[in-house]
């Protein structure tokens, strides 16, 4: 009889913490993630792949505001611009952003943005092959996405663009750093 109540109690208080994890408190948390995409328009890249960082407090169960970071290297891709072919580098985007999401329903989809300065990283040129300009330092960041979650995971689509205006042109060919894909996000609830 001694050992049936210890296996109880063992039961119960491994039950307990299992019940007190899965209802943790998620106004505060942390957001890793991963994303893909396709550049658009994929003049100068192909694609790119990402890690996103971001920190996020639901300010009501609703809407959530936080701040967002991470990396997005985007694959450069040779193009032909008036009969020369132009090697394009890869370069890398660092956003620097305020995150803001809208959650309808506890579980479901939501939809948000992410806003603000995207540093644009990598070779200094936008090629590797013909008088290359500058490539751009970075511009206006916004990635809007849409998508389902659940307590602990998010995917959505997504795109992300930093605005660089003419800077990094080569003869028709514009600078682009913008792509369209999907993300997956962990939620690391941090309490209250």
């Amino acid at each position: 009889m001694n050992s049936m109540k210890k296996t109880i109690l063992a039961t119960a208080l491994i039950s307990a913490g299992l019940l007190t994890a899965q209802n943790a408190d998620m106004r505060n948390m942390l957001k890793i993630g991963a994303n893909v995409g396709l550049a658009v328009p994929a003049e100068n890249a192909s694609a790119n792949l990402g890690l996103d960082l971001s920190y996020q407090n639901l300010v009501t169960p609703g809407f959530g505001l936080g701040i967002a970071t991470g990396y997005s290297h985007f694959f450069g891709r040779d193009n032909s611009v008036d009969g020369v072919t132009i090697n394009n580098n890869d370069f890398g985007v660092v956003p620097v952003a305020a995150l803001l999401r809208v959650y309808p329903k506890q579980y479901g989809f939501y939809f948000g943005t992410d806003l603000g300065y995207g540093f644009i990283v990598g070779d200094k040129k936008v090629a590797s092959n013909v008088g290359s300009p500058d490539r751009p330092d970075g511009g206006f960041y916004i990635k809007p996405e849409i998508g389902y979650h659940n307590q602990d995971w998010n995917i959505a689509l997504q795109y992300q663009k930093t605005f660089t205006g003419s800077t990094g042109e080569i003869g028709s060919q514009k600078y682009s750093a913008g792509a369209l894909g999907v993300g997956i996000g962990y939620n690391i609830p941090l309490g209250k």
